[in-house]
């Protein structure tokens, strides 16, 4: 029995679903090498680098289900483009000091983050870089309030219980926004 492959099988075959540029000590994202496997990418390391900020030329990864950014120069104000398919974002080890500004970024940009690493960042407080339990507590519940769709952040799944309390804290804080918006006089000349 002879087997015949054709050139689109082994086009198929040759297609790159996991790429690493870790550890090459890059200064830039090499987006002209990632563009060459744009149709197949599904996950793209860029660890342990010197990058910082630039990410926008990402979205056209629409393939790309995890990202992994450890150990870079990223902060609190790194733009992400948006990236529907990626449920999986490491970056820990960065600069992220932020907790907020970080956070809406994530939920903004990444509608189906599943798992979210970003440990030994000072946004992300542990015992591990100097944070206390209720400082570990409270990092865990502002990111699961405002990220509800996450099953594991950091090294920990979230569990039924902990969505649930973090659902009501995100209820209740919404409805003291509200309570204080309706409590504060307009300002002259604009709009309610």
């Amino acid at each position: 029995m002879q087997t015949s492959v054709s050139l689109f099988q082994v086009f198929i075959m040759m297609q790159i679903r996991r790429l690493s540029f870790a550890y090459q000590n890059l200064k830039e994202v090499p987006f002209i090498k990632i563009y060459q496997h744009a149709g197949s990418l599904e996950e793209l390391d860029l660890s342990y680098n010197c990058l910082y900020e630039n990410l926008s030329q990402l979205g056209d990864l629409w393939k790309l289900t995890t990202l992994i950014l450890d150990g870079n120069n990223f902060s609190s104000h790194v733009k992400f483009p948006y990236m529907p398919n990626v449920t999986t974002l490491w970056i820990n080890k960065n600069r992220i000091t932020n907790l907020a500004i970080f956070i809406a970024e994530i939920a903004r940009n990444f509608p189906q983050i599943r798992i979210l690493s970003m440990m030994n960042n000072e946004a992300a407080p542990s015992y591990f870089n100097g944070g206390s339990l209720p400082e570990y507590i409270d990092y865990r519940h502002y990111v699961i309030s405002q990220i509800p769709r996450l099953k594991v952040l950091d090294d920990t799944e979230v569990v039924a219980r902990e969505r649930a309390r973090w659902r009501d804290y995100r209820m209740e804080f919404q409805r003291m926004g509200a309570e204080r918006q309706k409590a504060c006089p307009p300002i002259v000349g604009q709009a309610r």
